[in-house]
C-alpha cells in the first residue's frame, strides 16, 4: 500500500474516531440531562420547588438544553414526570422563553393536577399559562385558556380567582380587535352584579386601552361620584377607592396630551404617599418625555426602582421568578438617562426592560433604537425598531407609536 493510500486510511480511521467519540459524549451528556430532570420527581416542599426554578432559571443556557431532553421525554408512552417536576419545568420554559415547551408542560400540570384535585396547584398552573399565552400574543389562546379554568368547579380558592380569570379572559377578546363582543360581556356582568364597582372600573380601563378616552373619563367620573355617596364606605375606603381612579385618569390625560392635568395629579397623590413607587415613575417619566425637571424626573424614577426592591425584598412570598425589577421603571430611567445624554449609560437599562416579557412593548423598543442611532449603531437600531413594529398590540395607542417607528424607518431608507 502506498504512503499516499496509507495516509488517506489513517485520515479516515481518525475522522471515524472522532465521530464515534464525539456521538459517545453526545449520548453521555443526553443520559446525564435525563437523569437530572428525572431527578426533578423527588422534590418536595416549596421551598426545595422554589430554589430548583430559581437555580434552573439562573443556568439559561443549560436548562435549554435540559427541555429539549425533558419535552421529548414527556411525550412517551408512559409519563416520566409528576407534577412537582412538570411545574418547575414549566416555569423553567416561561422564564428562558422557551414557550412551545412552556405550554407543554403547563398543560401537563394541569392534567395531573385536575386527577389530584388540588385547587391550590390548578391555580399555579393556569396562572402561569394564561400570563404566558398572553404575553407572547396569543390571544385566542388566552381566551380559551380562560374559558377552560372559569368551567372548573369552583372551589373556595379557584372562586377568588374567578373574577381576575374572566377580566383576563375579556382583555384578550380586546386584543382580538373584537370591542363590541369585550363591551358586551363586560355590560352583561354589570347587569348581573350592579353594586360590583369594580366591574365599571374595568370598563373605564378597557375604554381607555381601546382610545375611547372621553368615555373613560365619563366612566371613571360618575365612579368618582359613585364612591362619595356610598355610605357603606369609611372616609379613608372612600379616599382610597378616589384616589385609585384619579390615578387611572393621569393615564387618559396623557394619551389626550393634558400633560398639566396628568402631573397635578401625580404631585398631589405623591404629597399623601411620597415613597410609592408607581408615582415616583410616573411623575419622573412624564416629565422626562416632556423635557422637564430632568434631574428632578431621575430622582424620582430612581426612587420608584429602589422602593420598589424594598417591597420584594419585604414580601415572604414573592416566587423567584417574580423578583426582579419593573420593566416599565427600566424604561424610564434608561429614557430620563437618555434625554440627559447620557446614552451609554441609559442603553442597559433599556436592554434589560426588553429581557422581561412584560417589557416587550413598541414603545421601549422605541426607546432602546433611539439610544442606539445616538450611540451610532444604525444598524441595530434598525432592527430593534423592526421587532418593535411587530410588538405593537391593536390599541389605539400602540398603533400610533407603530406609525411613527414606520416612518422613522421610511426616512432612513
Amino acid at each position: 500500500m502506498g504512503t499516499v493510500t496509507r495516509t488517506v486510511w489513517t485520515l479516515l480511521g481518525l475522522a471515524l474516531l472522532i465521530g464515534l467519540t464525539a456521538t459517545t459524549r453526545a449520548d453521555d451528556d443526553d443520559s446525564k440531562l435525563k437523569e437530572k430532570a428525572l431527578n426533578l420527581n423527588r422534590i418536595t416542599g416549596e421551598e426545595p420547588e422554589a430554589n430548583k426554578t430559581k437555580e434552573l432559571i439562573k443556568d439559561a443556557a443549560g436548562t435549554k438544553k435540559l427541555l429539549a431532553i425533558a419535552s421529548a421525554m414527556a411525550k412517551e408512552k408512559k409519563q416520566p414526570f409528576n407534577a412537582t417536576a412538570t411545574l418547575i419545568l414549566a416555569k423553567a420554559a416561561h422564564s428562558t422563553k422557551e414557550y412551545d415547551a412552556a405550554e407543554q408542560f403547563y398543560r401537563l400540570n394541569i392534567e395531573q393536577v385536575t386527577k389530584l384535585n388540588s385547587g391550590g396547584k390548578l391555580v399555579e398552573a393556569y396562572a402561569g399559562l394564561i400570563s404566558m399565552l398572553y404575553n407572547n400574543k396569543k390571544f385566542a389562546e388566552t381566551e380559551t385558556a380562560c374559558r377552560e379554568f372559569l368551567e372548573l368547579e369552583p372551589d373556595e380558592t379557584l372562586s377568588r380567582l374567578r373574577a381576575i380569570v374572566d377580566r383576563q379572559m375579556i382583555l384578550a377578546v380586546v386584543k382580538q380587535n373584537q370591542p363590541e363582543r369585550a363591551f358586551k360581556m363586560i355590560d352583561t356582568r354589570i347587569k348581573d352584579n350592579p353594586k360590583n364597582w369594580n366591574l365599571v372600573r374595568f370598563k373605564a380601563q378597557v375604554q381607555h386601552e381601546l382610545g375611547q378616552n372621553d368615555e373613560a373619563i365619563k366612566t371613571f367620573e360618575s365612579l368618582i361620584e359613585r364612591f362619595k355617596k356610598d355610605d357603606d364606605l369609611t372616609k379613608d375606603e372612600q379616599q382610597n377607592f378616589i384616589e385609585g381612579v384619579e390615578y387611572a385618569l393621569t393615564g387618559i390625560y396623557v394619551d389626550k396630551k393634558q400633560i398639566d392635568k396628568a402631573t397635578d395629579i401625580l404631585k398631589k397623590l405623591l404629597d399623601k404617599h411620597p415613597d410609592d413607587p408607581t408615582y415616583n415613575n410616573d411623575l419622573g417619566f412624564i416629565l422626562a418625555d416632556h423635557d422637564q425637571k430632568l434631574p428632578e424626573s431621575e430622582k424620582m424614577i430612581r426612587k420608584a426602582l429602589a422602593e420598589d426592591r424594598k417591597k420584594r425584598k419585604a414580601d415572604p412570598e414573592l416566587k423567584p421568578e417574580e423578583d426582579k425589577d419593573n420593566a416599565a421603571y427600566l424604561d424610564s430611567l434608561g429614557w430620563v438617562l437618555f434625554k440627559l445624554k447620557k446614552y451609554k449609560e441609559a442603553k442597559p437599562f433599556l436592554v434589560d426592560a426588553l429581557k422581561d416579557e412584560d417589557g416587550q412593548h413598541v414603545e421601549i423598543y422605541d426607546h432602546l433604537a433611539e439610544v442606539q442611532m445616538a450611540l451610532g449603531e444604525k444598524k441595530d437600531a434598525i432592527e430593534t425598531w423592526k421587532k418593535g413594529i411587530e410588538a405593537a398590540g391593536p390599541t389605539k395607542r400602540e398603533q400610533e407609536r407603530k406609525a411613527e417607528i414606520e416612518k422613522k424607518l421610511k426616512e432612513l431608507k
